[in-house]
């Protein structure tokens, strides 16, 4: 029976981190994309495409941070000490991020209103950045000993954790592009879609890269893609984000279907997603530790299973309200603020 809550809560997990990914990964992008967009009117759009719902977008962040501490604490004991690092610049990034977002709209001044714009700007792409050497961190191995982390402070900084940092930077900017084109309208939709065309081929770039340097981390990476018959396991995933890649190129030259990029490139996300689960399964500390030898007492998954149960189902429901709420293409002349 633990066995069975113990998978249940490692796939309820990676629910969180997943929904966590793409709901605040446009979200970055779009913080990542400010630069780009220098002028007030257009960056007064682009933050009001994302103010009604940035917020609630940060909850499975926190979700996803507390289920661990509570269904694997050897995991969330071992995982803090070896990337206190990046953890710590991504939560001050997002909390800079969020003082922007209102403070922004008060400033008395062209100077206090850059000062915010550059926040926003640092906030989202420190994050982004701190979320993607996490997962290269993860992926590469976290060395352990005796139940504890036996690694060095600069363990997690590497050339591959540096290649996925900037790889998932890029993946947020190109959602964050693929939100404003079905968001917003006119000339300024013009704009973001070609700069979606040149972040999806950034993107799929960085994706064959981190794809290929993986299997060489570790060779069970290596076993389960390129040997029999595993293969015939993790082979689809690569067949199926080629072919939504191509069909996601051709939605960016189509009309009257703005939302389509986005849930292409939402797709491309799962299946990296699906690739890296394939990858480390059943570890959730590559290479050593399990979810079993991870996992919290039967009693305490129980007991916390009720409250996820009850839970998860409202966290969904008003995310879900909130977005059919604020549907729709924005006004330019109209906002949040």
């Amino acid at each position: 029976m633990l066995t069975d809550l113990t998978v249940i809560w490692a796939l309820l997990l990676a629910l969180s981190v997943f929904i966590y990914v793409v709901l605040d990964g446009f979200d970055l992008g779009i913080g990542i994309l400010y630069p780009l967009f220098p002028k007030k009117k257009d960056r007064d759009l682009l933050m009001n495409a994302v103010a009604p719902v940035w917020d609630g977008n940060e909850t499975w962040l926190v979700l996803g941070g507390g289920g661990l501490m509570a269904a694997f604490p050897l995991a969330y004991a071992v995982l803090l000490p070896a990337l206190y690092p990046p953890i710590i610049i991504m939560l001050l990034a997002l909390v800079f991020r969020g003082v922007a977002f209102e403070f922004r709209w008060r400033a008395s001044s062209a100077f206090t209103r850059r000062a915010w714009d550059a926040s926003f700007f640092w906030g989202s792409l420190l994050a982004a950045l701190m979320q993607g050497i996490t997962l290269g961190a993860l992926l590469q191995g976290i060395r352990v000993e005796g139940r504890a982390y036996a690694g060095g402070w600069w363990d997690w900084l590497t050339p591959f954790t540096l290649l996925t940092g900037v790889a998932v930077a890029c993946g947020y900017a190109l959602l964050g592009t693929c939100y404003l084109n079905w968001k917003i309208e006119g000339d300024i939709q013009t704009r973001v879609r070609h700069l979606a065309r040149r972040l999806g081929v950034a993107t799929m770039a960085f994706i064959v890269a981190v794809s290929l340097a993986t299997p060489f981390l570790a060779g069970e990476y290596y076993l389960r893609w390129f040997t029999w018959p595993s293969m015939l396991v993790a082979a689809p995933v690569p067949i199926l984000l080629g072919l939504i890649a191509l069909g996601f190129a051709r939605s960016l030259f189509a009309q009257g279907r703005d939302w389509l990029p986005f849930l292409l490139a939402l797709a491309m996300f799962a299946l990296c997603f699906l690739g890296l689960g394939l990858s480390i399964w059943p570890n959730v500390i590559p290479p050593s530790i399990t979810i079993w030898d991870a996992a919290s007492p039967h009693s305490s998954q129980v007991f916390m299973l009720w409250g996820a149960g009850i839970m998860l189902p409202i966290i969904l429901g008003y995310t879900a309200y909130a977005y059919y709420v604020f549907r729709g293409k924005l006004d330019p002349e109209e906002g949040y603020h």
